[in-house]
């Protein structure tokens, strides 16, 4: 990341992505919980019902999926900013960058697919286990982006993120009482 910051911490445009990215992920991780919620209601005897929760649920999920992808392709971007500046990470930002479409793409592959059934008994049980793959496969896209962020800014600025988060909230760390 580029340091142009005397004191070493983000500079103004590095800390406005680390925000945008930060809504979201908030607005994806709330589409994921609504969907989970249409997923996890009853479906038997209330099959058109429970498709019409899950469709609605799986097109939030998709808008919202959709829009962290195009904000993480922008050049202001934090994976483009780490792109740009440490070239041996350009190739793990390329991969999250596929991740981003392949689960765009297979939440949208279930919502067409669940949408062009005219018959209410869709296979719930089923739809329910492929969806858990995605929100699985979307919750580790997630955590691989935070890894390779968290080792940039840690290798930029050798600061723990973790602790400078706890420090700003007022934490403390493992082992540590209050006072």
């Amino acid at each position: 990341m580029a340091v142009d910051r005397q004191d070493g911490g983000l500079n103004t445009g590095q800390q406005a992505a680390f925000d945008l990215r930060q809504v979201d992920q908030d607005r994806t991780l709330a589409a994921m919980h609504r969907l989970e919620g249409a997923l996890g209601s009853a479906a038997p005897g209330r099959e058109a019902a429970w498709k019409r929760a899950v469709l609605g649920a799986l097109d939030e999920l998709e808008s919202a999926a959709a829009e962290e992808a195009s904000n993480a392709e922008r050049p202001d971007s934090l994976l483009s900013d780490l792109a740009r500046t440490q070239p041996r990470l350009r190739n793990r930002v390329r991969g999250l960058r596929v991740q981003y479409r392949q689960v765009r793409d297979a939440v949208g592959s279930v919502r067409d697919e669940l949408a062009g059934h005219a018959d209410p008994e869709v296979g719930y049980a089923e739809v329910r286990q492929r969806l858990s793959l995605v929100t699985s496969a979307l919750r580790h896209q997630r955590a691989r982006e935070s890894d390779l962020i968290y080792e940039a800014y840690y290798e930029a600025f050798q600061t723990d993120l973790v602790a400078e988060q706890d420090a700003d909230a007022g934490g403390h760390g493992p082992g540590e009482t209050r006072g």
